[in-house]
C-alpha cells in the first residue's frame, strides 16, 4: 500500500490534533456547565448604591419540555479527500497527489425529537455544494500516447465538483441550561447521494467519485436562547467510510490513486423556531 508524501502526512496530523483538542475542550466544558449554579427565571444586577442596573430574563421558558422542534440551517464548509496513492507511485507513474482543502456551502432543514432531559435525536436533511481539489505534481512525468492514449500532455490539478443530498441522523447530549445558554455534543451518521457534477472542464475534471457516501459525524455546539427563536452555532467533523475512487479512464490521474475518502469540517448556523 503506497503512502502519500510527507506534506500530506503532516497536514493530516495537524488536523487530527485540532480535532482532538476541540473534543477534549467539549468534554471538559460539559461537567462544568452541568455543575453551574441554578438561577431564577429573572435576576437583577444591583449597583453599589442599591439601585437596579439591569434585569436579565430567561427566554423561551418551557422550550425544552416540547417533544419536537423544527428549524433550518446554513453552513459553510471546508472539505477534501483523504487519498491513498496508487501502487505505481512514485517509480512508475512519476506523479504525486495531494488533496487541497476547498470551501463549500450547505443548506437544509432541522427536526429534533426530545429524548429525556439531556438527550435528543436530530434529523437534518440538506443539500451541499462541494468542490474537492486534488493537486498533482510532475515527478518526472512524460506522456506516452502509445501505451496510454488518454494521458495528458501536461499535468493539471483535478477538481471534483458535486451537488449532494445529505441525510444526517445525530444523537445530541445536552448540558444543563444556564440562563440563556447551553453546551451540547453531537454524534451520528450521514448518508449522502450525489445528484450530479457541477464542473465540465475536460482538462481538470477527469477524475470521478462514487454517487453515494456514508460518513460518521461528531461535533460540539452552543444553544443561545432569544425571545422568539434559538440560535445554535455548531462545529461538526465528518469522516467518510466509503472509498469514493472510481477508475473512470486509463489516464495518469486515475492510475495514481487507489482510494479517496471524504473529510469535511462544517460550521452549522442553526436557527430553531421558538414556537
Amino acid at each position: 500500500m503506497a503512502t502519500p508524501y510527507l506534506r500530506h502526512q503532516l497536514h493530516l496530523h495537524g488536523a487530527k490534533v485540532v480535532r482532538y483538542t476541540l473534543l477534549a475542550a467539549a468534554v471538559l466544558a460539559l461537567p462544568l456547565s452541568v455543575a453551574a449554579q441554578k438561577t431564577s427565571r429573572s435576576r437583577a444586577s444591583i449597583g453599589r448604591n442599591g439601585q437596579v442596573k439591569s434585569v436579565t430574563t430567561d427566554n423561551l421558558l418551557g422550550y425544552d419540555d416540547r417533544p419536537l422542534h423544527l428549524g433550518l440551517y446554513v453552513a459553510p464548509n471546508f472539505s477534501r479527500y483523504l487519498i491513498e496513492q496508487g501502487p505505481g507511485y512514485p517509480e512508475q507513474e512519476k506523479v504525486s497527489a495531494n488533496s487541497i482543502i476547498s470551501p463549500g456551502f450547505s443548506v437544509g432543514f432541522l427536526g429534533e425529537l426530545r429524548l429525556g432531559e439531556y438527550g435528543a435525536l436530530t434529523f437534518a436533511p440538506g443539500v451541499s455544494f462541494l468542490t474537492r481539489r486534488i493537486e498533482f505534481k510532475d515527478q518526472g512525468y512524460m506522456q506516452d500516447v502509445t501505451r496510454y492514449p488518454n494521458d495528458p500532455k501536461e499535468i493539471e490539478d483535478q477538481e471534483i465538483g458535486s451537488t449532494q443530498v445529505d441525510f444526517p441522523l445525530l444523537f445530541k447530549l445536552k448540558s444543563q441550561r444556564r440562563r440563556n445558554t447551553r453546551v451540547y455534543l453531537v454524534a451520528g451518521v450521514k448518508p449522502s447521494l450525489n445528484m450530479g457534477g457541477r464542473r465540465k472542464d475536460p482538462e481538470v475534471n477527469l477524475l470521478q467519485a462514487a454517487d453515494s457516501d456514508f460518513a460518521i459525524e461528531y461535533g460540539i455546539g452552543l444553544d443561545l436562547f432569544y425571545p422568539f427563536f434559538k440560535f445554535s452555532p455548531e462545529l461538526r467533523f465528518s469522516n467518510g467510510l466509503k472509498n469514493l475512487y472510481v477508475p473512470s479512464t486509463n489516464d495518469v490521474y486515475s492510475r495514481s490513486l487507489q482510494s479517496m475518502k471524504s473529510n469535511t469540517v462544517t460550521l452549522y448556523l442553526n436557527i430553531w423556531s421558538g414556537r
